[in-house]
């Protein structure tokens, strides 16, 4: 019951939704044929409340929901055109809907239905005069064309999508954007926020965290400094920098964006809170995912895994390559004369050939 009080506050909804997934709680996402305007527990499901969504009105949600209570789900956009009234859709509560992915299940392209906003409504509108006014829908088409709905369009990248659902939802709901990156985690010493903070024997971190939101204050002294509030695959969170770093990285601050962060615990006893965590080092996710891979060490044990590597390098490129063949306790070591051309997808194929390696 405590979460139809709170329907509206997403912070508290992020909170409980991490909750949820602690305790590995199913938690059904947004959808206009499964969900309620409230949240509900069914069957030991929790069905994600469609008036949580941002700018989506608890009243005309219920409204749409028992029309798809009393007579069955929607089955295309036209037949939810045909059967809500046109006083429960607006766009920004339609918006809000498209962008939680309430929608998906009828239709997946979600730019292509939030695009195609305006002419629902207008055809929603029609359709309501046409029936007050008892006359023939001279637009009426059969029930499965989708002609209110522009075609063309591609749909949101994943990014986009994500940054839109956050947006609505007021966290990630589908997916995490960090979860394109988790494969280079290894390579640079992701640890989680969650651990960094609770664990005294690490003084320093990268954790890789998405920027949800950066404001910018100032101190009593007059100094710039920004509060960035920040998502790790765990938690939300919140890190001080000074103005130099914010300087130096305002090109990658920007707020939906993944980055990795290089954390120092500062271990006075100032309880100062500016003091307890410093920012060293802010880099962008993508550029060091993208970027060329500079030197790299395998690991191998048998001849054929050094097969399997030539097999995958045969290209010259910019990457050193160091090989250390571990046998009956000893270990070769080779460097290729010529530096190779070695991308992360290359790096993951001989991953998957348990060969291991390191990057430096």
């Amino acid at each position: 019951a405590s979460m139809t009080m709170d329907i509206s506050n997403q912070n508290k909804l992020s909170e409980f939704y991490e909750e949820l997934n602690r305790l590995n709680v199913k938690v059904v996402r947004p959808d206009i044929n499964e969900c309620f305007a409230d949240f509900r527990t069914l069957d030991g499901k929790f069905y994600y409340a469609l008036g949580g969504i941002k700018a989506v009105g608890y009243e005309a949600i219920s409204n749409i929901i028992d029309e798809r209570i009393a007579n069955g789900n929607f089955l295309s956009i036209n037949d939810f055109i045909n059967r809500v009234k046109p006083k429960d859709i607006n766009k920004l509560q339609l918006e809000g809907l498209v962008k939680a992915g309430a929608f998906d299940n009828i239709n997946p392209n979600r730019q292509a239905l939030f695009d195609s906003i305006p002419n629902i409504i207008t055809k929603s509108k029609n359709i309501f005069e046409n029936k007050s006014a008892n006359q023939i829908d001279l637009f009426s088409e059969d029930e499965n064309t989708q002609d209110n709905i522009i075609n063309i369009i591609e749909d949101w990248k994943f990014e986009e999508r994500l940054a839109k659902e956050f947006e609505a939802v007021g966290f990630f709901i589908s997916d995490h954007p960090l979860n394109q990156f988790t494969e280079i985690f290894d390579d640079y010493k992701i640890n989680e926020y969650a651990k960094f903070i609770s664990e005294d024997v690490i003084k320093n971190s990268n954790i890789a965290a998405t920027l949800l939101k950066l404001q910018e204050r100032k101190t009593a002294k007059g100094n710039s400094y920004a509060v960035l509030k920040l998502t790790d695959l765990s938690s939300v969170f919140e890190l001080f920098i000074f103005s130099d770093v914010l300087e130096l990285n305002r090109e990658i601050l920007k707020e939906g964006n993944s980055l990795i962060l290089n954390l120092v615990k500062n271990v006075t006893e100032d309880e100062n809170r500016f003091k307890r965590i410093n920012v060293q080092k802010i880099s962008s996710l993508k550029e060091l995912f993208n970027s060329p891979i500079n030197e790299v060490c395998f690991e191998v044990s048998s001849k054929d895994q050094v097969q399997e590597i030539s097999k995958i390098l045969k290209e010259n490129g910019k990457t050193l390559v160091n090989i250390n063949l571990i046998n009956d306790d000893n270990i070769l070591q080779f460097k290729l004369k010529n530096s190779k051309n070695l991308d992360r997808k290359s790096l993951n194929l001989l991953r998957k050939e348990q060969i291991s390696s390191t990057i430096n």
